[in-house]
């Protein structure tokens, strides 16, 4: 992918709005988890400045850390793409995910205070609520994970959960941006939060886990059709 050919925005006010409080590296994980800027795609310094009408130095900030952090490869002769996650890690990525948030359940069952059941609760709630709505979807489902981390009181098992959370910007956007897969995601969240009120360790973990497969076999089934279009 190179130039503006290749680079999708989320939308024209987006793309020709400057920051407004985000720095380049922000914006440009948002673009990469939104699909703007998909897998292969090319990060070049004059047009991401122009168009977030900054200086360049910023953006060959944002790139190096993006770089750093697994989420870009630099090739020669062509310089900084995003990268791309063949299958194989894509399995190894949500292998990890399934061990450290049934973990994360598992420990909360646990750790986490009555307050925090409440507000796992209401979040599930809202997401019942929010059908239709895949913006509200994305963002809650995403508190409702965090929040789940926190209440696990692992800082460890934390930092390895982002780590594996912000490689998987990479696949683009969400499956909570499926009204099906939000709804599935609403009951399996709930038996999660069932083993939590009965401090059930091991049936929390167990209902995590299986709700991280059910995620795979849906991202699974979204990269085949995206497969299938570009062809």
């Amino acid at each position: 992918m190179s130039g503006s050919e290749n680079l999708r925005l989320v939308g024209a006010e987006a793309s020709g709005r400057a920051l407004h409080g985000q720095s380049a590296y922000e914006r440009l994980c948002d673009e990469i988890r939104s699909g703007a800027l998909r897998p292969g795609a090319r990060l070049l310094e004059t047009e991401i400045a122009d168009r977030l009408q900054i200086s360049r130095t910023p953006v060959r900030e944002a790139i190096r850390r993006l770089e750093s952090e697994g989420l870009v490869d630099h090739q020669p002769r062509t310089g900084a793409v995003v990268r791309t996650l063949d299958y194989p890690e894509i399995m190894e990525l949500y292998e990890m995910r399934a061990v450290l948030e049934g973990t994360a359940a598992r420990l909360a069952a646990r750790a986490a205070s009555p307050v925090e059941l409440e507000e796992l609760k209401s979040i599930n709630t809202e997401m019942a609520e929010a059908t239709g709505d895949s913006k509200a979807l994305v963002r809650l489902n995403r508190q409702f994970h965090a929040r789940m981390m926190d209440a696990a009181r692992n800082r460890f098992l934390l930092k390895s959960a982002e780590t594996v959370e912000k490689t998987l910007l990479i696949l683009g956007p969400s499956s909570m941006e499926s009204p099906e897969r939000a709804r599935e995601a609403v009951e399996e969240h709930a038996a999660v939060l069932a083993a939590l009120e009965a401090r059930d360790g091991a049936a929390a973990e167990q209902a995590m886990r299986r709700h991280m497969e059910r995620a795979q076999l849906t991202r699974l089934r979204m990269l085949r059709r995206a497969e299938g279009q570009e062809d």
